[in-house]
C-alpha cells in the first residue's frame, strides 16, 4: 500500500480570475506524492456559507490572504502532519475542530477548503489514480455517468456590475448524447448569442465568468434573446437545448420584498413568484436557481409548488451546501435541486454530506465552481467521482472556465465505452430514456 501519511503542507498566495489573491495549498505525503488545490471565491455569496479569511487594510483592496496562509503554515500544517491523507473524514474533522467556528471564520474557509482538496489530490496521486477515480471507489469499475454541463451565455447580477438583475442566463443540452456534444452545441449557441448582440450594437465584451456582457432593456429581453440564440444556432429550444436561470434573488430581495432595478419595479412575494412562473411559462426554461431570497423559505416553497413540475428549482444561497439546510428544504418542499460548492462548506467531507443529503431527499445535484476561479479543476473530478447530475462552471470563454470543460472532456474520452450520459432524464417533463 502506498504511504499517504502527510509529511508536509505548504501554502502560497496565487491569483484568481479577477486578479485577486487567493490560497493554494500543497500537501506532500511520506511516499512523495503531491496534491495541490486552490480556493475559489464567490461574488454572490450566501450569509450562511464558510467565509474567506481576508486581511483588510489597503493592499489589494483589503483582499490579501496573508492571514489565511499563516493559518495553514502555523496551525493547520502542524495539526495534520502525520495524519493519513486518505482519511478524508478524520482530516476534515481536525480542520473543523481546529477552526472552532460555525463558518470557518477563524482560520478561513479559503484555508480549510484548499487544504482539504489538496489532501484528496495527494491521496489520489499516492495511489496513481486521477482524483475522480479515487473518489468514485468501486463505482468507477463499471459505467460512469458524466454530468450535464450548465453553461452561462449572458452574465448578470453581481457578475456584471448589476447591469441586469438576474445573475446567470445559461443553457443546458437535454438532447445531447454525450458530454462532448453538449459542449459542441453550447459553443454554437454562445457564438449565435454574440452575433445577435453584435448585430444589435450591444456586444460589449464579457462579464466575470466569460458570458456576454448584458446590454438589455429589461431582464426578460435577455431571456428572449437567449431563446432566439438557441434557435439561430439550429437547435429546438426546450428540447435539444434549453435555458437555465440563476436569479440570485438574495441580491435584490429581503423580507419577502423584491426590487428589480432594471425593471424599475417593486414586487411582494406573491407578485415575484408569479413573475418567475410567467417566465417559465413563456420561455424554454427548465431550471431556476435561487428564484427567491435566502431569507424567504415560504417564497421558495411557493415557486416550487408553481413550477416544480416543469422546471428544477435550485437552492444556492438558500442552501449554502449545508446538509442540515438541504434536509429542511426537502421537508418544506422548498426546492428540487441543490447547488454544491465546496468552498461554501469549507471541507470536502461537509461538501459530500450535503450532496448525499440532497440525493437522499430525491433532489438533483449540481456541483459548481465560483465566479472567482483559477486553473484548478477539482470541481470536475468531484462532479464525476460523486456522480452529480450537473456541472456548473460559468461560461464557454476564459481559460479558468475552459480548463474545467477540457478536463471533463479528457475524463469522458478516457472512459470510452464506460461513459454514460443522462441529460434527458434530469429535468421535469423531459424523460428521454
Amino acid at each position: 500500500m502506498p504511504d499517504s501519511t502527510i509529511r508536509h503542507v505548504h501554502a502560497r498566495r496565487v491569483w484568481d480570475s479577477r486578479g485577486r489573491p487567493t490560497v493554494e495549498a500543497e500537501v506532500t505525503t511520506a511516499g512523495g506524492a503531491v496534491g495541490r488545490a486552490i480556493a475559489p471565491a464567490g461574488a454572490s455569496t450566501g450569509s450562511g456559507e464558510a467565509v474567506d479569511r481576508r486581511d483588510g487594510g489597503t493592499a489589494f483592496g483589503g483582499l490579501d490572504v496573508r492571514g489565511a496562509l499563516a493559518a495553514i503554515r502555523d496551525e493547520i500544517a502542524p495539526a495534520i502532519a502525520g495524519m493519513d491523507a486518505a482519511g478524508q473524514a478524520a482530516l476534515d474533522a481536525r480542520l473543523i475542530e481546529l477552526d472552532g467556528t460555525a463558518n470557518k471564520a477563524r482560520l478561513g474557509g479559503n484555508a480549510t477548503i484548499a487544504v482539504s482538496m489538496a489532501a484528496a489530490h495527494a491521496t489520489a496521486a499516492a495511489h496513481g489514480l486521477p482524483l475522480w477515480r479515487w473518489l468514485a471507489g468501486d463505482g468507477a469499475d463499471g459505467p460512469v455517468v458524466m454530468p450535464l454541463p450548465e453553461i452561462q451565455i449572458f452574465g448578470g447580477g453581481a457578475h456584471a456590475d448589476a447591469r441586469v438583475d438576474l445573475q446567470d442566463f445559461m443553457v443546458v443540452c437535454p438532447g445531447a448524447e454525450n458530454f462532448a456534444q453538449a459542449l459542441d452545441w453550447t459553443a454554437e449557441v454562445y457564438r449565435a448569442a454574440g452575433a445577435l448582440m453584435a448585430a444589435a450594437g450591444k456586444r460589449q465584451g464579457v462579464a466575470d465568468e466569460g458570458g456576454w456582457w448584458p446590454v438589455f432593456a429589461d431582464n426578460e429581453e435577455a431571456i428572449a434573446t437567449l431563446a432566439l440564440a438557441i434557435e439561430r444556432a439550429g437547435f429546438r429550444a426546450g428540447e435539444q437545448v434549453a435555458i437555465a436561470l440563476d436569479v440570485a434573488a438574495t441580491q435584490f430581495g429581503r423580507d419577502g420584498a423584491y426590487r428589480l432595478r432594471l425593471d424599475e419595479r417593486d414586487y411582494d412575494r406573491g407578485e415575484w413568484a408569479e413573475r418567475v412562473a410567467g417566465w417559465v411559462a413563456r420561455h424554454p426554461i427548465v431550471s431556476v436557481e435561487d428564484p427567491m431570497a435566502e431569507d424567504d423559505p415560504a417564497g421558495m416553497a411557493q415557486v416550487t409548488a408553481a413550477i416544480g413540475d416543469r422546471a428544477l428549482v435550485v437552492g444556492d444561497d438558500f442552501l449554502v451546501t449545508s446538509a442540515a439546510r438541504i434536509e429542511a428544504a426537502a421537508r418544506d418542499r422548498a426546492c428540487t435541486a441543490a447547488l454544491i460548492k465546496p468552498n461554501q462548506a469549507g471541507t470536502l467531507t461537509e461538501t459530500r454530506a450535503a450532496l448525499d443529503a440532497a440525493r437522499a431527499a430525491g433532489m438533483r445535484t449540481i456541483v459548481s465552481a465560483r465566479s472567482g476561479e483559477t486553473e484548478d479543476v477539482t470541481v470536475v473530478h468531484l462532479a464525476v467521482g460523486w456522480q452529480a447530475d450537473q456541472l456548473k462552471v460559468g461560461s464557454f470563454a476564459r481559460s479558468e472556465r475552459m480548463a474545467k470543460w477540457n478536463e471533463a472532456l479528457r475524463i469522458e474520452e478516457g472512459l470510452g465505452e464506460r461513459a454514460r450520459f443522462r441529460a434527458g432524464q434530469i429535468f421535469p417533463g423531459q424523460g428521454r430514456p
